[in-house]
């Protein structure tokens, strides 16, 4: 039988490669991460695979599942002590190598397989590593599979079973690009800054956007899994200014941002000026409205609450579905409610039938938004985002908190903003009028500003956001009443970034 894996191992020592190092918290709300080395090691990967093979079985699925990497130092060897686990639990393997998160979303259709499971860390900081895993296209694991993935490789519960295989897909990326790119170019002439963070995006979007007839000005393309200028990560604001440079030297129409693994996408316009994804969910709400009548789209409860307030939006019978956080809830509730696409401000969109397959792309979403230039050809990309309603929001703010502490600090948060409503305490001087607690707690006060706080599903990070439709000082206000009441818990740290 395979060892019961250990919590706790220490490197260059027999234990630590001779047995299982799996840390529980790494199985996360809809994906899994760890720091590899310290929290798993290779045969706690390779438990992994024989625990998910195991799961497989259990749910009744074909034991066969589509795999790649990204890239990382280490992830290919990550990659091969998953496979070595999955064909122990009987699984055929298709491995279609160094790939994007959607790439590999893209192979269950392709290949007409059931199951995924993509080794990435996404825009972690090196050292990271992780899991994306889904048995029922194009929804991945949630909740109650991860729960359940937990318990079967923490408990050592694994079962071998005959018929596993591996194969290598030679030169799969071309099929993608196949299925992206056969389509008309463009008509409009653009120039576009394609900035990936020396992610691995890098090896496929230019070459994307170039044959929609683009013209590239690559930023950070060369694949260097040192990250040396910065995370692939477009909602973090060093790699938006750094495109927000790039458009302004190079006079470009638009700079388009990938994360690590491929499946977000941010946003610069033509001024250099950054535009959260939660407003360029909007714009493509817009523009996708005119085309397709009485849509739904599912947001996640970080966005901008123009989705349920924008006066064209609501006049084309558009419906907003707000949402959990995390690409698995929204992409389950897309598939769930057949909603046209769902959008996250993390920079996560899911381009639902006939736009897309469900599934997050960001090099798709990209595509999205060049279709929705070319489909404004007097307009410029801050023209269309002054065209909406405007608003002062807040990035995503994430102070430190330990993965063991962080839902019981969000629980205390919540029972404290309920107290406030229940009690009539006003906040920034108004009568809170909305509290919402289906991902953590989002509070509503009676100008349309807002506050939100919830855990992080894949860091050990909370996570804060605000805005107000009414001034930049109310948005101000509500984050320090925000925080105020999170510093009420010692076990809190520091911001990533403020505003």
């Amino acid at each position: 039988m395979y060892p019961k894996p250990s919590p706790e191992l220490f490197p260059n020592t027999y234990a630590f490669e001779s047995s299982p190092m799996v840390k529980a918290t790494g199985f996360r709300e809809y994906d899994a991460r760890w720091l590899f080395g310290k929290e798993i090691n290779l045969m706690g990967v390779q438990a992994l695979g024989l625990g998910l093979g195991t799961l497989l079985h259990e749910m009744g699925v074909k034991p066969e599942l589509a795999t790649g990497h990204d890239y990382r130092s280490y992830s290919a060897s990550i990659k091969y002590a998953l496979v070595t686990g999955l064909m122990a639990a009987g699984v055929k393997v298709h491995d279609i190598g160094l790939c994007l998160s959607p790439m590999a979303y893209f192979a269950q259709f392709e290949l007409d397989v059931p199951a995924v499971a993509m080794v990435t860390a996404s825009h972690n900081d090196n050292g990271w590593t992780g899991v994306k895993m889904g048995a029922q296209r194009p929804v991945t694991f949630g909740p109650d599979e991860m729960g359940r993935l937990r318990d079967i490789v923490l408990e050592g519960r694994f079962k071998y079973a005959d018929g596993g295989s591996y194969r290598f897909v030679e030169n799969f990326p071309a099929r993608y690009i196949a299925d992206l790119t056969n389509r008309p170019k463009i008509k409009r002439k653009l120039k576009v800054v394609a900035a990936c963070g020396n992610g691995t995006a890098g090896a496929f979007a230019p070459q994307v956007l170039e044959a929609l007839g683009c013209e590239v000005v690559p930023l950070d393309v060369e694949l260097d899994y040192n990250f040396p200028r910065y995370n692939p990560n477009p909602e973090d604001l060093k790699m938006l200014h750094a495109m927000a440079d790039k458009v302004r030297e190079c006079g470009a129409d638009i700079g388009l941002g990938f994360d690590g693994d491929g499946d977000r996408c941010g946003v610069v316009d033509n001024n250099g000026e950054e535009i959260f994804a939660d407003k360029i969910g909007v714009m493509l709400a817009r523009d996708l409205s005119k085309i397709y009548p009485n849509p739904t789209f599912v947001v996640d409860v970080k966005s901008t609450g123009l989705f349920a307030t924008d006066p064209v939006l609501r006049e084309r019978g558009v419906k907003a579905d707000y949402w959990k956080t995390g690409h698995s809830y929204i992409k389950r509730r897309v598939t769930d409610l057949k909603a046209l696409a769902g959008f996250e401000k993390s920079g996560h969109f899911f381009f639902n039938t006939p736009v897309g397959r469900g599934y997050d792309d960001g090099i798709l979403t990209a595509i999205h938004v060049i279709d929705m230039l070319d489909r404004n050809p007097g307009k410029t990309m801050s023209d269309l985002y002054n065209e909406l309603p405007k608003t002062w929001g807040s990035p995503t703010m994430s102070p430190h908190c330990d993965d063991e502490k962080k839902y019981g600090i969000v629980d205390i948060v919540t029972a404290r903003f309920q107290d406030m409503v229940a009690r009539g305490q006003p906040v920034i001087g108004q009568k809170i009028t909305d509290i919402v607690t289906v991902n953590g707690v989002r509070i509503m006060v009676e100008d349309g500003t807002w506050g939100l706080v919830r855990a992080s599903s894949n860091k050990p990070e909370l996570v804060v956001v605000v805005e107000s439709p009414a001034n930049e000082a109310n948005m101000r206000a509500m984050f320090k009443a925000v925080d105020t009441i999170i510093r009420e818990n010692k076990d809190v740290g520091e911001y990533n970034q403020t505003i």
